[in-house]
């Protein structure tokens, strides 16, 4: 895309970030990298996405790093999409909208998947907040100091 995209003009930090990954079918695409989908096909399947939007939020993606694209690893004329550092470090937001769509969305006993330790099998304990000297945080402890006009 040419010229600025609107979260570049914003400043505030959840503003951009919801500008780019924010939308539906992005954070999906996110979601099935981080399970190991890397072709096209396969993130139409999974995903039931129409061709055109999925091609437009991979490029997108790709555009702004959290994507790259590369060549098939199994050597095919296919491309594969693998996340990116600025990718990866999206997975404790994916995390915490799991989290949070386990606690709030799903009635009691009702089943859905669970994301657990490749190496262990146990499950993944909840997120928490922390300082940097290991207190957790809640909202009500915390207030966010906006940028003045001349910063």
């Amino acid at each position: 895309m040419a010229g600025k995209r609107k979260h570049q003009e914003e400043p505030c930090p959840v503003a951009r970030g919801v500008d780019l990954v924010g939308e539906r079918w992005a954070l999906l695409i996110v979601r099935d990298a981080f399970d190991g989908v890397r072709r096209f096909g396969d993130f139409q399947r999974s995903l039931g996405v129409a061709r055109n939007i999925l091609a437009d939020r991979l490029r997108l993606l790709v555009e702004e790093g959290v994507l790259a694209s590369r060549p098939a690893s199994d050597g095919s004329a296919y491309q594969e999409y693998v996340l990116t550092p600025k990718g990866e470090a999206l997975f404790p937001v994916i995390v915490a909208l799991r989290q949070w769509g386990e606690r709030y969305l799903f009635a009691r006993g009702e089943a859905h998947s669970v994301l657990v330790h490749r190496a262990t099998g146990e499950e993944v304990g909840e997120l928490a907040l922390r300082t940097a000297d290991g207190r957790e945080v809640t909202a009500a402890g915390t207030v966010v100091r906006k940028v003045d006009g001349g910063a």
